[in-house]
């Protein structure tokens, strides 16, 4: 007896597939939303501990003497990029399923705007890009810390990527609500980027890779933040103080 005979007489599923009969799998109890969720959740965890691997090692390395020092801190920093994003799906499908624990707090705007910049400081010296923040020190504002932070992070990033060597954060209040700016002194964004919607929904870029979810995740973060019937919202412009390419926020 040969193995093909043996399998199709003890396989039910093996004689199905070669008799070309219709094989229905049971339906998972898993919703794809919920599968998708963990899965980018399980890979949030991995990234986590290559994030925490590298911060050890950056922190006993010697910056002047290690020769791939730069090139530490930028992995490092795509790293952090990479779990930036992970943790935009987890909180775009947590606001789809209404489960994001939203949390406005009061919030000294010129600290949190600090606080910003030095998470990237490393970077940004590696890249020799100078870093400005402007902004009134009694300024306070209620948002929620968390989401505000990932909006402001990925418009840095993206500054740091098409800046030429300078980058401002600016923070003012501008007719009764909160405006943070990102302002580079690069070339400034692309024509058919300022057309479109922010929150539109754009293809994916395969040959640049963009995907339009730093986007996308910004005006949804912008638009739960309303009071007294207004709501928050992200623009895109050319020039600002830098003449470059500006990231505005704008929160009532």
């Amino acid at each position: 007896m040969g193995m093909n005979d043996l399998q199709s007489k003890t396989n039910p599923l093996f004689e199905s597939i070669m008799n070309n009969k219709n094989v229905t799998a049971k339906p998972s109890s898993l919703s794809v939303g919920s599968f998708l969720a963990s899965s980018v959740h399980d890979m949030k965890n991995s990234v986590s501990m290559l994030i925490d691997g590298l911060d050890k090692t950056l922190a006993a390395a010697d910056s002047e003497n290690l020769a791939v020092y730069s090139e530490l801190v930028q992995m490092n920093h795509e790293i952090k990029r990479i779990n930036s994003n992970l943790m935009q799906l987890l909180t775009l499908y947590k606001l789809g399923e209404e489960i994001y624990p939203f949390d406005p707090q009061s919030v000294c705007v010129e600290d949190f705007l600090h606080s910003l910049a030095a998470q990237n400081s490393e970077l940004l010296k590696s890249h020799g890009i100078a870093l400005e923040i402007r902004a009134d020190p009694a300024l306070c504002w209620y948002f929620d810390e968390d989401l505000i932070n990932g909006v402001i992070g990925n418009a840095l990033n993206n500054a740091m990527r098409y800046t030429r060597d300078c980058i401002r954060l600016i923070a003012n209040k501008n007719k009764d609500m909160l405006e943070i700016r990102v302002e580079d002194n690069g070339t400034g964004y692309p024509a058919m980027m300022l057309q479109e919607s922010v929150d539109n929904k754009r293809g994916i870029d395969f040959q640049g890779g963009g995907t339009g979810l730093g986007l996308y995740f910004s005006a949804m973060v912008a638009r739960m933040h309303g009071n007294h019937g207004k709501l928050g919202e992200v623009m895109l412009e050319n020039g600002g103080s830098l003449a470059g390419g500006c990231f505005v926020l704008q929160l009532p």
